[in-house]
Protein backbone atom coordinates (compact mmCIF):
# COMPACT_ATOMS: atom_id res chain seq x y z
CA UNK A 1 0.00 0.00 0.00
CA UNK A 2 2.97 2.45 0.23
CA UNK A 3 2.43 3.12 4.07
CA UNK A 4 4.48 2.52 7.50
CA UNK A 5 2.76 -0.53 9.28
CA UNK A 6 1.02 2.23 11.70
CA UNK A 7 -0.80 3.90 8.83
CA UNK A 8 -1.67 0.99 7.05
CA UNK A 9 -3.09 -0.49 10.16
CA UNK A 10 -4.92 3.11 10.69
CA UNK A 11 -6.11 3.12 6.97
CA UNK A 12 -7.98 -0.43 7.88
CA UNK A 13 -9.19 0.30 11.51
CA UNK A 14 -11.24 3.71 9.40
CA UNK A 15 -12.18 1.54 5.82
CA UNK A 16 -13.78 -1.12 8.17
CA UNK A 17 -15.65 1.58 10.42
CA UNK A 18 -17.19 2.94 7.74
CA UNK A 19 -18.18 -0.19 5.91
CA UNK A 20 -19.97 -1.08 8.75
CA UNK A 21 -21.70 2.63 9.10
CA UNK A 22 -22.68 2.53 5.56
CA UNK A 23 -22.54 -0.73 4.72
CA UNK A 24 -20.67 -0.25 1.77
CA UNK A 25 -17.86 1.88 0.87
CA UNK A 26 -16.11 2.79 -2.75
CA UNK A 27 -12.07 2.50 -2.40
CA UNK A 28 -9.40 1.04 -4.50
CA UNK A 29 -9.76 -2.62 -5.88
CA UNK A 30 -6.61 -3.05 -3.61
CA UNK A 31 -8.05 -1.36 -0.48
CA UNK A 32 -10.94 -3.33 -0.68
CA UNK A 33 -9.04 -6.83 -1.00
CA UNK A 34 -7.23 -6.22 1.86
CA UNK A 35 -10.00 -4.89 4.26
CA UNK A 36 -12.64 -7.70 3.07
CA UNK A 37 -10.96 -10.62 5.29
CA UNK A 38 -10.25 -8.27 8.41
CA UNK A 39 -13.69 -7.38 8.17
CA UNK A 40 -15.04 -10.47 7.42
CA UNK A 41 -13.01 -11.64 10.89
CA UNK A 42 -14.73 -8.39 12.86
CA UNK A 43 -18.16 -9.99 11.64
CA UNK A 44 -17.33 -13.51 13.15
CA UNK A 45 -16.43 -12.19 16.19
CA UNK A 46 -19.85 -10.38 16.42
CA UNK A 47 -21.89 -13.67 15.19
CA UNK A 48 -20.10 -15.47 18.26
CA UNK A 49 -20.57 -12.75 21.02
CA UNK A 50 -24.46 -12.91 19.13
CA UNK A 51 -24.78 -16.94 20.03
CA UNK A 52 -23.03 -15.85 23.41
CA UNK A 53 -25.50 -12.96 24.04
CA UNK A 54 -28.29 -15.28 23.57
CA UNK A 55 -27.24 -18.33 25.57
CA UNK A 56 -26.18 -16.58 29.30
CA UNK A 57 -26.64 -12.91 28.54
CA UNK A 58 -23.08 -12.08 28.21
CA UNK A 59 -20.86 -10.64 25.29
CA UNK A 60 -18.34 -8.14 26.96
CA UNK A 61 -15.14 -10.15 25.30
CA UNK A 62 -16.18 -10.24 21.68
CA UNK A 63 -17.18 -6.47 21.82
CA UNK A 64 -13.51 -5.43 23.57
CA UNK A 65 -12.03 -7.08 21.26
CA UNK A 66 -14.21 -5.43 17.98
CA UNK A 67 -14.50 -2.20 20.10
CA UNK A 68 -10.22 -2.37 20.13
CA UNK A 69 -10.25 -2.27 16.34
CA UNK A 70 -13.45 -0.14 15.39
CA UNK A 71 -13.02 3.98 15.72
CA UNK A 72 -16.74 4.15 16.68
CA UNK A 73 -18.66 2.90 19.66
CA UNK A 74 -22.16 3.45 17.81
CA UNK A 75 -20.52 1.17 14.79
CA UNK A 76 -19.89 -1.82 17.06
CA UNK A 77 -23.39 -1.38 18.45
CA UNK A 78 -24.43 -1.74 15.09
CA UNK A 79 -22.37 -4.41 14.21
CA UNK A 80 -23.73 -6.62 17.47
CA UNK A 81 -27.20 -5.51 16.87
CA UNK A 82 -28.19 -5.08 13.84
CA UNK A 83 -25.37 -7.26 11.43
CA UNK A 84 -24.58 -10.42 13.63
CA UNK A 85 -28.03 -11.21 13.77
CA UNK A 86 -28.49 -10.72 9.92
CA UNK A 87 -25.55 -13.14 9.15
CA UNK A 88 -26.64 -15.77 11.78
CA UNK A 89 -27.43 -18.55 9.61
CA UNK A 90 -24.82 -17.69 7.00
CA UNK A 91 -21.35 -19.77 7.42
CA UNK A 92 -19.51 -17.00 5.84
CA UNK A 93 -18.67 -14.79 2.77
CA UNK A 94 -20.40 -11.53 4.40
CA UNK A 95 -18.81 -8.84 2.11
CA UNK A 96 -18.94 -8.49 -1.62
CA UNK A 97 -16.77 -6.80 -4.20
CA UNK A 98 -17.95 -4.78 -6.83
CA UNK A 99 -15.16 -3.78 -9.54
CA UNK A 100 -16.23 -0.03 -11.30
CA UNK A 101 -13.16 -0.25 -13.53
CA UNK A 102 -10.24 2.66 -13.81
CA UNK A 103 -10.65 5.78 -11.57
CA UNK A 104 -10.68 8.54 -14.03
CA UNK A 105 -8.00 10.77 -12.60
CA UNK A 106 -4.77 8.32 -11.92
CA UNK A 107 -6.13 4.50 -13.32
CA UNK A 108 -6.19 3.04 -9.99
CA UNK A 109 -9.05 0.37 -10.59
CA UNK A 110 -11.97 1.24 -7.75
CA UNK A 111 -14.62 -1.30 -6.06
CA UNK A 112 -17.31 -1.17 -4.14
CA UNK A 113 -16.83 -3.55 -1.11
CA UNK A 114 -20.37 -4.18 0.40
CA UNK A 115 -22.13 -6.53 2.97
CA UNK A 116 -24.34 -8.90 1.49
CA UNK A 117 -27.92 -8.97 2.67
Amino acid sequence: MGRDSAHRRALFRNLMTELFRHEQIKTTLAKARAVRSEAEHLVTIAKRGYVKRQADGHDVHERRLVAAVLTDGEVVRKLFDEIAPRMADRPGGYTRILKLGPRRGDGAEMAVLEIVE
